[in-house]
């Protein structure tokens, strides 16, 4: 028996309208046996019976055995204010491949019908500031693992990252989500239980083996070639062994794609911390390849491997891989893996153009920009600079034509709830760090001034503004590396789409483009 546990919103009458029962919502958990029911508070019907809610024996049963977890949940306010459902299931069913080949017909059915039903009806209009301005604003693509909201900040199969952190198994109560429970929500839309969890870790360990070719792939290359150029090269030798290139190359149905596709995207996920870590190693320490421990998590044996085995290093790096692994669709790195994915390149393929993409200054390599500048601000000014020497230094900055790095994002349009959870990691595990106090003062400091600017959008901190300090802290100092973490941890939302890219049967991208002299020939014809 398959049990399904939800957090949603009790439907209670109140009164009538129009002759009709209406209901409001409380908080309460369902209970569903056998299949699996997504209830949306937001787009409910108005008029709706109890009778909704309906009961057997083993689901009231059920319901009874998980009484104290429907107490814990019901005491959290952040998941009464919207329903999210949930799913726990029985310990046996522990294998992710089984569990996307129940879903995915289902999936496939459903995107059928959507075409069928609504494929002519209109997303919105493109407007020339659209076509020449980077598609800012342009609705194009299907992105089924997570979606990024101006205001609320990005939802991992509708789950936000307070309630990631509430919901997801970690590796100790009150801990971090552990990535691998990320990975499995992102992939099924269901929160793991912690058995669950466990087995794919075990999985993702027995993939990690990476053979001596990659490393000395990576050798080949000048020691002082930056991080992100052997990484991606490292990325581009593991394609050798691709089970998705081997099976089309024998002949595979285009609806067996999928399968060989999570061979290679698990095998991905499992081997870039191994590859990611060699790199660090050979460019800052002493080249020496520390093995993965199997006692450890995803998380904490990417920090093994780097060469930190302090349990707050280990629990940072859990935060750090989870919140970076995906940012819906549109972002230049996820983008381009489906892109170069939709000509049918084998995962492995796809990653290293992600990573070529999240690699420029505008994107990944952000983060280290934002350390940099930080560092530089306490060189001229010293760590006990006060408010106006800080406001003489970002207008500086800004008069000098440059930016300042951590503020703003092309979506978001309030403080990146990435950056509000690495926040809270710091008050909680380093709260005198002197950076992370600077860090607080430019989140005091620098929002107004970009307001007063007059030409920035969001003048609130993003990821990037916070996520240096936090790894400076633990003594990964590096800040030419910090963009290799960011490519580790958007594995696992790529790799987790590439899978759905293929099971849903999603075409070749192929937008189409113009030129300046067709827009203004376009443009006066309308005009006229």
């Amino acid at each position: 028996m398959r049990c399904h546990l939800f957090c949603g919103e009790k439907i209670v009458k109140q009164n009538k309208k129009k002759g009709k029962p209406v209901y409001k919502y409380q908080s309460v958990i369902y209970y569903w046996v056998g299949g699996l029911v997504k209830f949306d508070y937001h787009s409910a019907p108005e008029f709706l019976s109890p009778e909704f809610l309906t009961f057997d024996s083993s689901a009231m049963a059920f319901l009874r055995s998980v009484s104290k977890l429907r107490s814990r949940l019901g005491q959290q306010s952040s998941l009464r204010d919207s329903v999210r459902w949930l799913q726990t299931q029985t310990s046996s069913d522990l294998d992710l491949h089984s569990q996307l080949k129940e879903l995915i017909p289902e999936q496939q059915e459903r995107l059928k019908k959507l075409k069928a039903e609504h494929g002519k009806v209109q997303l919105g209009n493109i407007t020339v500031d659209m076509v020449i301005g980077g598609m800012r604003g342009m609705t194009g693509l299907l992105w089924e693992t997570s979606l990024l909201d101006p205001d609320e900040g990005i939802r991992f199969r509708g789950l936000s990252i307070p309630e990631c952190q509430k919901v997801l198994p970690a590796a100790k109560p009150g801990g971090e989500p552990l990535p691998e429970g990320l990975l499995w929500l992102l992939l099924t839309g269901k929160v793991p239980s912690k058995e669950q969890v466990d087995a794919l870790s075990s999985e993702l360990r027995s993939r990690a083996k990476v053979p001596d070719y990659v490393f000395k792939a990576i050798d080949a290359l000048p020691v002082g070639a930056h991080p992100m150029t052997q990484f991606t090269t490292g990325v581009m030798a593991l394609q050798v062994k691709s089970e998705f290139s081997k099976a089309y190359d024998k002949g595979i149905p285009k609806s067996k794609y999928w399968e060989p596709t999570y061979e290679d995207s698990l095998s991905l996920i499992a081997q870039v911390p191994v590859v990611a870590s060699y790199v660090y190693r050979r460019i800052y320490k002493d080249g020496k390849i520390i093995p993965v421990d199997d006692s450890l998590d995803y998380g904490a044996n990417f920090a093994h491997l780097l060469g930190f085995d302090d349990h707050k290093m280990q629990e940072l790096m859990r935060l750090y891989v989870t919140i970076h692994s995906d940012h819906e669709g549109g972002n230049v790195s996820a983008h381009t893996g489906h892109l170069v994915a939709s000509a049918l390149s084998d995962p492995y393929l796809s990653f290293a153009a992600a990573l070529n993409g999240l690699a420029g200054p505008l994107h990944g390599l952000a983060n280290q920009e934002v350390l940099l500048w930080i560092k530089s601000v306490v060189d001229e000014c010293g760590e006990n600079i006060t408010t106006e020497q800080l406001k003489d230094y970002i207008w500086k900055t800004l008069n000098s034509g440059k930016v300042v790095p951590g503020f703003g994002h092309g979506v978001l349009r309030k403080t990146d709830p990435r950056y509000t959870c690495q926040r809270e990691f710091a008050l909680k595990h380093m709260p005198d760090d002197p950076l992370f106090q600077l860090v607080s003062k430019l989140y005091d400091v620098v929002p107004p001034i970009l307001t007063e600017l007059g030409k920035v959008k969001n003048p609130w901190p993003n990821v990037d503004a916070h996520s240096g300090v936090l790894l400076n802290h633990f003594g990964l100092t590096e800040a030419r590396y910090f963009t290799v973490l960011f490519g580790v941890s958007r594995s696992i939302g790529i790799g987790s789409q590439l899978i759905w890219d293929r099971a849903l049967g999603l075409p070749l991208e192929r937008p189409k483009s113009v030129t300046m002299e067709s827009l203004e020939s376009y443009c006066k014809k309308a005009a006229s």
